[in-house]
């Protein structure tokens, strides 16, 4: 399943040269990974509260393939590619009038209040894994 997450591009969004600053990109894609979860039952103050843990970037590799400026419309899309014991990989892109302007694929990792890394908690990943990967 591939999840889609609007954003408009407001002037804060945007650098000197009036595109979309490199790093508010990674700010979409962070706001999408959000709906992404909350799209299938879980916020990220529950599963801290509730396992102990938070989900923090391990890794990721990010491509810049067109500005996007003021006022575009953007969709993000979030699309799950692997889960594992304690990480998951997901694939993001930012779409505009049905043109991909920037892909990433990022690494996640759920880790306990002492940085170690913690199992993704079951119902988490029985939800990530009826998503159909």
């Amino acid at each position: 399943m591939t999840h889609d997450f609007p954003v408009r591009v407001y002037y804060d969004d945007t650098d000197a040269g009036g595109v979309v600053y490199h790093a508010n990109y990674l700010k979409f894609a962070e706001r999408a990974r959000t709906e992404y979860l909350r799209s299938l039952g879980f916020e990220n103050t529950q599963i801290r509260d509730e396992h102990g843990i938070i989900i923090v970037v391990k890794s990721l590799e990010a491509e810049y393939l067109s500005p996007s400026r003021l006022d575009d419309f953007l969709i993000v899309q979030t699309r799950l590619l692997s889960v594992k014991n304690t990480s998951f990989v997901m694939e993001q892109k930012t779409i505009r009038d049905g043109a991909c302007v920037f892909s990433m694929n990022i690494v996640l990792v759920c880790v306990n209040e002492a940085g170690r890394p913690s199992k993704i908690p079951d119902a988490v990943k029985n939800s990530f894994l009826n998503e159909g990967l």
